[in-house]
């Protein structure tokens, strides 16, 4: 005699299929209203490996407690900052007036030029129309924006040191959100992140100080105004692929226009120059020891972030790109398709 299918069963699991697919979009359109708090919390997530890789090694060599390590970390970071600051801070201030009063006479210098070879009226249109929403209102929201911007830095700064002070309570609290067999695996996949950031970061670090000190001394020796900015800028910069040595290059590009256009054709030759010395002979050694992405992984990371986040998507881009590469070597490739494949950082990190 044939089963009489239980219709009350049926319409049971038909309910609680439903309520998962209702609750999987509610939770994706959630994360996407929240994309910005969530990138925040990723700034402060990159913030604390900063300042753990400190810890870390205080603790390595020192052998003290944690806790003491980290408090050393805290206070040498922040006492660095405020040390550059009263150092160089009135110094800096006084190349960015330069700076900002010399720019004006450049563009117009850099407009008289163009205007020899006939792309002058292009020129000046293209600056009209950038110019247009330079009202009461655009100010307003200019400063605005900068406000926020400094206040979401700090709130990462800070969020960034609660969690550098206590990452296995929050990693803890993290992993068990996961399903109990899964927890491990996840655990995993956290400590792979941070080892691959940890070594990302620091091949950073050099780069943006060697370019920074290469470009700013080439400047200098050029007779460039405001040397020490542009070389700073050029540093902090470096942070940004691909988009961040161009940005940093226009500014000095048209203040060495504004004195001869030998001089402008020479600065030029300086950022190729320093960018080949990076890209062929720094980037080599640095990535011996820290975490080597694939450019073009890189590349279309920079435009996703970008589309996705706006600007702050593509300023932390790169550390973005290098945690989803982690995270997907790890979690797919190698758990779900059982395929063996490096995982960025993995063994550099077991060497450090």
């Amino acid at each position: 005699m044939a089963r009489t299918p239980d219709t009350g069963t049926e319409t049971s699991l038909f309910i609680r299929r439903v309520l998962i697919i209702l609750s999987l979009v509610s939770l994706f359109m959630l994360a996407w209203f929240l994309r910005s708090v969530l990138l925040m919390l990723f700034g402060a997530i990159v913030v604390a490996t900063i300042f753990r890789a400190l810890a870390d090694k205080f603790q390595s060599v020192t052998g003290c407690r944690p806790g003491l390590a980290m408090a050393a970390a805290i206070v040498v970071i922040l006492g660095i900052v405020a040390g550059l600051t009263a150092l160089f801070g009135s110094h800096v201030a006084a190349q960015v007036d330069t700076l900002r009063e010399t720019l004006p006479n450049a563009w117009k210098s850099f407009e008289a030029r163009m205007g020899d070879y006939g792309l002058g009226s292009q020129i000046r249109s293209i600056a009209d129309s950038a110019s247009r929403g330079s009202s009461f209102s655009a100010f307003s929201q200019t400063v605005l924006s900068i406000g926020n911007s400094i206040a979401e830095t700090m709130v990462v700064i800070v969020a960034g040191i609660f969690l550098a002070s206590q990452p296995r309570f929050y990693a803890t609290g993290a992993i068990k959100l996961v399903p109990p067999r899964k927890r491990e695996l996840v655990a995993e996949a956290m400590e792979e992140c941070e080892n691959a950031l940890q070594l990302w970061l620091k091949g950073q670090l050099i780069a943006m100080v060697v370019v920074g000190l290469m470009t700013g001394i080439g400047l200098w020796w050029l007779g460039v105004p405001s040397a020490f900015v542009l070389g700073l800028l050029a540093g902090l910069l470096e942070f940004i692929p691909f988009i961040g040595p161009i940005l940093s290059m226009i500014p000095a590009v048209l203040l060495a226009l504004a004195v001869s256009p030998d001089m402008a054709f020479y600065v030029l030759l300086l950022y190729l120059a320093v960018q080949q010395f990076e890209g062929n002979v720094l980037t080599p050694v640095v990535q011996q020891y820290a975490v080597d992405l694939p450019g073009v992984i890189l590349l279309f990371s920079l435009i996703a972030f970008g589309l996705i986040f706006g600007t702050l998507g593509v300023i932390l881009a790169a550390p973005l790109a290098v945690v989803t590469y982690v995270l997907v070597k790890r979690l797919y490739i190698v758990e779900a398709l059982h395929t063996a494949t490096p995982i960025p950082g993995e063994k550099k990190a077991a060497k450090t």
